[in-house]
């Protein structure tokens, strides 16, 4: 018993071990990050990235970034962006898995393996006809085309809200449909609202990836001003 004991003491002080030490690498940037936004040019030249500065009220580096950088419109966009590309996603991922999961018509499967077949395509090999589209439909440095985009490249979030509706019992949907509900009734108010978790887990991941993303951001819009 003695034995176990310490045997499972070891096993604890080495996860929270290594969960602590992983935790302070991933925070380590940042506390980098913050501390050489306060030093001035002089200081960053001569001192280490961990060395405190010498006065934590020098905030001419926020300055610069904000006038010669344009980062006050650049995080508007930012914003704009996010928040538009949520909305639209949600609304589209959770009507077309309705659809796809409620709906028995031909083609169904055909469409929901499409779908997987597109989660298997990697994003850089369709760059060049996805360019060119933009290009042909003159979407390039604007917001609604980065918009759309993004909104387009949303097969995962689909999924997650077809296999949520494949844990909702169909029986609402008929009941409300004797109640004399439609479709629209149905969706909006009945099964709309048990998807929450759903549309949560899929806003983090949609929202972490439209705001980290680079690459397409660069290429789409290259017009400073943006």
């Amino acid at each position: 018993m003695a034995g176990r004991k310490i045997g499972r003491g070891v096993i604890a002080f080495l996860k929270y071990f290594s969960l602590v030490f992983f935790s302070f690498v991933a925070v380590l940037p940042i506390v980098s990050c913050v501390i050489t936004a306060f030093k001035t040019d002089e200081e960053y030249g001569s001192t280490n990235v961990m060395t405190l500065p010498k006065s934590w009220f020098n905030f001419d580096n926020f300055v610069q970034a904000f006038q010669k950088a344009n980062m006050g419109k650049a995080f508007v966009n930012s914003f704009i962006i996010l928040v538009c590309v949520l909305a639209i996603s949600t609304i589209i991922g959770t009507q077309l898995a309705f659809v796809l999961n409620r709906f028995k018509f031909r083609g169904n499967e055909l469409i929901k393996n499409l779908f997987l077949f597109a989660t298997l395509l990697p994003g850089v090999a369709m760059q060049v006809s996805v360019f060119g589209i933009m290009t042909n439909l003159h979407l390039i440095d604007s917001l609604i085309g980065y918009i759309i985009l993004m909104c387009g490249t949303d097969v995962i979030s689909i999924y997650i809200y077809i296999q949520f509706f494949e844990n909702i019992d169909k029986s609402l949907d008929e009941s409300a449909i004797v109640d004399g509900a439609g479709y629209f009734t149905i969706f909006y108010k009945i099964l709309l609202p048990l998807l929450k978790p759903a549309i949560v887990t899929s806003c983090i991941l949609k929202g972490v990836g439209t705001y980290n993303e680079y690459y397409n951001a660069n290429l789409y819009l290259q017009d400073k001003k943006l």
